[in-house]
């Protein structure tokens, strides 16, 4: 091309740069402002509604009681200010350090804890052995032992303690008739006192208490067991793995969680445990029978000291929120594996 041409062609026309490549198109580009808040719908709210009721109660049942024995525990609240006639008096921590400074209540923590110990270690392991035996019963019989087990866990607590003091008197009881019978030594077993030694009188207690756990116990791990896939416990057999290895390396993995949170539940039952020991000692339990609870319930009701026993029950919640924070440790991590 000549410079003639080139005049003749007229001025160069120019050319728009080209946008930026940002990942997103034009009209995208020349919307301003940022994107308004999505709203939810009646739709993502009526989760929350339906729940709403069961949160309130659980608030009233629980929650205000708490707040209620917190506030007491720093208070000197006697029988008159429980009433409304006198205004409580606040003594801060006094409550704590008569507490803690007093030598029979660090008794009654290590007796809780150790009746705790033995009462989850036996049910724990006897619930294991008898969910491993439904696993090799026939179906007629795994279904009349499920049915006796649902029968013994939905036995209310006063009849269960009622039987247990039944099996246990020391004039009428079966024990004691079992025992002569099968020693041959009537002097020595009818007429027998149980609860006079604290360490068979608790034995007595732990024996109803496992007896009531176990089915429970029983029902949930044996539902872990089913989830258990047969083919790899049949692939380990056929490996040569014995049946402890087999239930070590493919059993106990898939059962691990649900038997860690069911031995933490037990765990906090049984530190909590009044009813069956309170029944079985007539409702006046001596003092080598307390636990934290009973310990709580008889300071603040037979030595009238209301804001010593709320200290107590606070002192026990701080115990077990340990506790409690496993626990939901262990729901979290279940639900993140499935």
């Amino acid at each position: 091309m000549t410079a003639a041409d080139t005049q003749a062609a007229g001025p160069p026309v120019p050319v728009p740069d080209a946008p930026e490549k940002t990942g997103k198109s034009p009209s995208t580009q020349d919307a301003a402002g940022p994107r308004p808040k999505k709203r939810r719908t009646k739709g993502e709210l009526l989760p929350y509604l339906l729940i709403l009721p069961a949160i309130l109660a659980i608030a009233a049942v629980y929650v205000y009681p708490l707040a209620k024995t917190v506030i007491m525990s720093f208070q000197d609240l006697g029988r008159a200010a429980l009433w409304g006639n006198a205004e409580a008096e606040w003594v801060g921590f006094e409550q704590f350090t008569v507490i803690l400074g007093d030598a029979d209540f660090w008794w009654v923590v290590v007796r809780t804890i150790v009746f705790m110990t033995v009462c989850v270690v036996l049910t724990m392991g006897l619930g294991l052995l008898i969910a491993l035996m439904m696993l090799r019963l026939s179906t007629w019989v795994r279904l009349t032992l499920t049915v006796a087990l649902v029968a013994a866990w939905s036995m209310p607590l006063m009849v269960a303690a009622s039987v247990f003091r039944w099996l246990s008197d020391s004039d009428y009881g079966l024990i004691n008739t079992l025992l002569a019978d099968i020693t041959g030594n009537e002097d020595k077993w009818l007429g027998h006192n149980w609860f006079l030694d604290p360490v068979q009188g608790f034995g007595i207690i732990m024996v109803l208490v496992v007896w009531g756990a176990i089915p429970f116990v029983v029902i949930t791990l044996y539902a872990a067991l089913t989830q258990v896939p047969k083919e790899l416990e049949e692939a380990a057999a056929l490996d040569g793995a014995s049946a402890f290895g087999v239930y070590r390396f493919v059993t106990w993995p898939v059962i691990k969680p649900v038997f860690i949170m069911v031995a933490t539940l037990s765990v906090i039952w049984d530190f909590n445990v009044f009813g069956q020991i309170w029944l079985l000692r007539g409702n006046k339990p001596e003092p080598e029978y307390e636990t934290l609870g009973l310990y709580s319930f008889s300071k603040a009701f037979e030595s009238t000291s209301f804001s010593q026993g709320s200290a107590i029950a606070l002192i026990t919640v701080l115990l077990l929120s340990g506790v409690a924070v496993y626990y939901l440790r262990q729901l979290i991590k279940t639900g993140e594996v499935e």
